[in-house]
């Protein structure tokens, strides 16, 4: 439950309980806590008992913990009843991302990167950005999609 507190904090923790409970109510108020944190474990117990005997015996291997959704996927993971494995192996997410980055460049997503870019287009390839503020040198050499006064 409290993986993350290290002992700075516990100090800390102990330091502002008796500033604010003094040293005199500390005891009485870490009895009182204690009892309390008790007295929940108990309910929380009965709670989870009365649920597995409603549940029927069905259910007898049903734990809690598998309602946490972490835990959940993990488990159904392991199960590999879908094939999940399969499919998540099979998907490389870079290989996808640099292919839709190839797309967007212009680029030959087929061809290595050595040859991607032919040897007089603004995108070498080395991968250099495009400088957007740079004219051609000549204008009508360049083929530019119409011009579409609504759309802008």
């Amino acid at each position: 439950m409290f993986n993350d507190i290290g002992a700075l904090e516990i100090v800390a923790l102990v330091v502002l309980a008796v500033l604010i409970f003094g040293p005199d109510k500390l005891p009485k108020v870490i009895q009182d806590v204690s009892r309390t944190i008790r007295k929940i474990r108990e309910f929380s117990d009965s709670a989870k008992a009365d649920i597995r005997q409603e549940l029927g015996p069905e259910f007898k291997d049903f734990e809690f913990d598998d309602l946490n959704p972490k835990k959940f996927i993990r488990k159904q993971l392991d199960n590999d009843e879908l094939g999940l494995k399969e499919i998540r192996n099979g998907f490389d997410l870079k290989k996808e991302m640099n292919e839709v980055a190839d797309a967007v460049h212009g680029r030959d997503s087929d061809s290595d990167s050595t040859s991607s870019a032919p040897s007089g287009s603004a995108a070498s390839s080395s991968g250099a950005r495009v400088d957007m503020q740079k004219k051609p040198a000549n204008p009508a050499s360049v083929d530019r999609p119409p011009f579409d006064a609504d759309a802008t």
